[in-house]
């Protein structure tokens, strides 16, 4: 190039720079773009070095015509796959000119445009199908159902189901929202966590007879204080121990567990472990990293038999992080399950 630029001064950009020169050799390029295409390129022929078609198609334009060229570029050469929105601009080199080749990483960006259009085509098919039964009852009340009195209440009784369903799903949708909007805020309220399971199995006993179980608390005898939220935590202890009722054995046991723990690793200080574990049926491991993700079911159709909207873990996860905790899944087909969350006590 006619003015040399540092590599220093290339090392500093956020951002993969590659620098070709008017004789179409590599003159430059930074510590980024090393890691993309190699070392050991500077001299060697554009060609040999970018090698992917688009992106020699964009370089050669701007050699060739001296103007700006843009491409997307998709990788999956280094640890991950990667898209970068690539720029390749005319620079004077001497008489001739060059061509410098900007790779911006817009990876995130792309991944939360493709978590947001899978929402909400989750969000449309898990109301589409209310809502179709829904149209489909009122219609055939208002018609060949207008008079039959038997085939109205039993409709009216499957309206309703549905229309509870939709009910709990916009519910949990709206707690979801708000528990990510506050999640970078942790609450620093004095709550006994103790009493708040407490609390929380007595209002889930009807559930628990409904289905033929039996919930033990253990080790909540004295107050264990810890920094939270109680409405969110009374969620979190909902969410875990009506799963533990609705998938555990009929007249089985779902066990909640207190433990105070001294020195938990992950936060260097005190903590507690609330445990609660079912007996049913359990499931392959290969689930647990997705178990939290929205609307993501093990079993679909048993989900929705049960009223589960496939967004309870994704709350769990969201208020825990808020709270500074970690959560963790163990499951084995016919060995039950386990959840923990784990909350520092400081």
């Amino acid at each position: 190039m006619t003015q040399t630029i540092p590599v220093d001064v290339l090392d500093a950009l956020p951002v993969p720079v590659v620098l070709v020169s008017g004789r179409e050799r590599v003159s430059a390029m930074n510590k980024q773009a090393e890691e993309l295409f190699g070392t050991g390129s500077v001299g060697r022929h554009f060609i040999t070095v970018l090698r992917h078609p688009e992106l020699l198609d964009c370089v050669e334009d701007t050699l060739r015509l001296q103007q700006v060229r843009k491409v997307r570029f998709l990788t999956s050469e280094v640890n991950r796959e990667a898209t970068y929105n690539v720029t390749a601009s005319p620079v004077a080199d001497g008489t001739s000119w060059g061509a410098a080749v900007v790779f911006e990483d817009v990876t995130e960006r792309e991944q939360a445009g493709q978590i947001r259009r899978d929402f909400v085509a989750n969000v449309s098919h898990e109301l589409k199908t209310p809502l179709t039964a829904l149209l489909g009852f009122i219609e055939t009340l208002r018609g060949p159902a207008k008079d039959d009195a038997a085939a109205r209440d039993r409709f009216l009784g499957i309206m309703e189901k549905e229309a509870e369903r939709m009910n709990r799903l916009v519910r949990d949708l709206l707690q979801l929202s708000r528990v990510e909007s506050e999640e970078r805020m942790r609450p620093d309220e004095k709550v006994d966590v103790s009493g708040l399971l407490k609390s929380t199995i007595t209002g889930l006993r009807k559930l628990s007879l409904d289905h033929g179980n039996e919930v033990e608390l253990i080790g909540a005898k004295n107050e264990v204080f810890v920094r939270g939220d109680p409405d969110q935590l009374t969620q979190v202890f909902t969410n875990l121990i009506e799963n533990g009722i609705k998938y555990g054995k009929v007249g089985g046991l779902v066990q909640v567990r207190l433990v105070k723990v001294e020195r938990e690793i992950a936060f260097r200080g005190p903590a507690v472990h609330i445990e609660v574990m079912d007996d049913g049926e359990g499931f392959d491991p290969v689930h647990i990293p997705r178990l939290t993700e929205r609307f993501y079911r093990v079993d679909s159709h048993r989900s929705r038999e049960k009223g589960g909207t496939g967004l309870g873990l994704a709350i769990v996860k969201h208020i825990v992080n808020r709270h500074r905790g970690r959560f963790r899944i163990e499951s084995k087909p016919g060995k039950g399950s386990k959840f923990t969350v784990i909350l520092p006590m400081t």
